[in-house]
């Protein structure tokens, strides 16, 4: 019976995803990048834009239309100035679930139309403030396309079920064929695709020593006349999970958590959170190797304030080589 509702509820998630797609696709028309870019809020230290909105009221038009009233849910998200629930009016004692969302992962690139951004959500069984990210047991991520851009791709899966692949044409409003992701099976990682999150200037410094540090060790620099390690910063956790199991990234680390509190600076709105990074369970289904810099599961509780520190590998062949290598240089240089 739960392999049935999970699979309902991984359903509903995929839904939702389209609907929030949709849209920021039709509500963005005749709408330029100054426009979309307007500051309309901060919330737990982090900036809502005015594309922001499109998500968030999809979401809860979405919710009240769509979401079944015997599976009463909490959603967590950016945005909420109270605890809200489903069916309306449910207090969150009394709900069964807890499903956290990030509305438009890569706010900053979409609204530029320069990258394509994510729809990303995860459910879990509700235990209140002590649901974690390691107890979710459905997800979903869906692609929101640039204009540029005529395909957009959607991953689910259940945490006993299989990964599911799904695209779409945005030209031609249809489903389309998708193949199943294939991380990358590569070896070593010259010539290829590796790096370390550094998206905003606070950190960077230490961030790239610590960088430049593990691919000296690893593949060493300066021995070749032109770079052998390639660096390609996708500005959402969604992007860089989808490059990782599309075989584009080999590796990919966000030690911003670890980074700042070495240095003292205040995170809560400069890191990967929760809701980033609530779509991990695809990166396992896939083969890629998700884990916490410093060993074990990055866990954390589904709420819209912690900070959480992770590193991917395409497998495990490449885990193996950095993960030792990486674990030494990070006792050197954080606290």
């Amino acid at each position: 019976m739960s392999g049935t509702i999970h699979e309902t509820l991984r359903s509903l998630l995929c839904e939702l995803g389209i609907a929030i797609r949709d849209a920021v696709i039709t509500q963005r028309c005749g709408l330029d990048a100054v426009a979309l870019s307007t500051v309309t809020g901060q919330t737990g230290g982090d900036t809502i834009f005015a594309i922001d909105k499109f998500g968030e009221e999809a979401i809860l038009k979405w919710f009240r239309s769509h979401w079944p009233n015997e599976h009463p849910v909490q959603i967590v998200m950016e945005g909420l100035d109270s605890e809200l629930c489903f069916p309306e009016g449910t207090a969150v004692s009394s709900t069964d679930w807890k499903c956290i969302i990030d509305p438009i992962d890569g706010t900053r690139g979409i609204m530029y139309d320069k990258r394509n951004a994510w729809a990303l959500a995860a459910i879990a069984p509700q235990s209140g403030d002590q649901t974690m990210l390691s107890e979710i047991i459905a997800t979903s991520m869906t692609e929101i396309p640039t204009s540029r851009h005529w395909r957009a791709d959607q991953f689910s899966a259940t945490r006993s079920g299989n990964l599911i692949a799904n695209a779409f044409d945005v030209r031609l409003g249809m489903n389309v064929e998708c193949d199943l992701p294939k991380p990358s099976r590569a070896t070593n990682f010259e010539n290829g695709f590796s790096s370390l999150v550094k998206f905003f200037p606070e950190g960077r410094t230490l961030t790239a020593q610590i960088e430049e540090r593990l691919w000296d060790e690893l593949v060493g620099l300066n021995r070749s006349p032109s770079p052998v390690i390639f660096d390609d910063q996708y500005i959402c956790t969604g992007g860089q999970f989808h490059e990782l199991m599309t075989g584009r990234d080999r590796l990919i680390g966000d030690l911003r958590p670890l980074v700042y509190r070495t240095l003292d600076i205040d995170f809560s709105g400069l890191c990967c959170h929760p809701y980033d990074c609530c779509t991990a369970m695809l990166l396992q289904k896939t083969g890629v190797i998700y884990e916490h810099p410093l060993g074990g599961f990055p866990d954390a509780p589904l709420d819209t304030e912690s900070g959480v520190p992770w590193i991917a590998y395409a497998n495990e062949i490449l885990a193996a080589q950095a993960r030792p290598v990486l674990n030494k240089i990070l006792k050197q240089f954080l606290v």
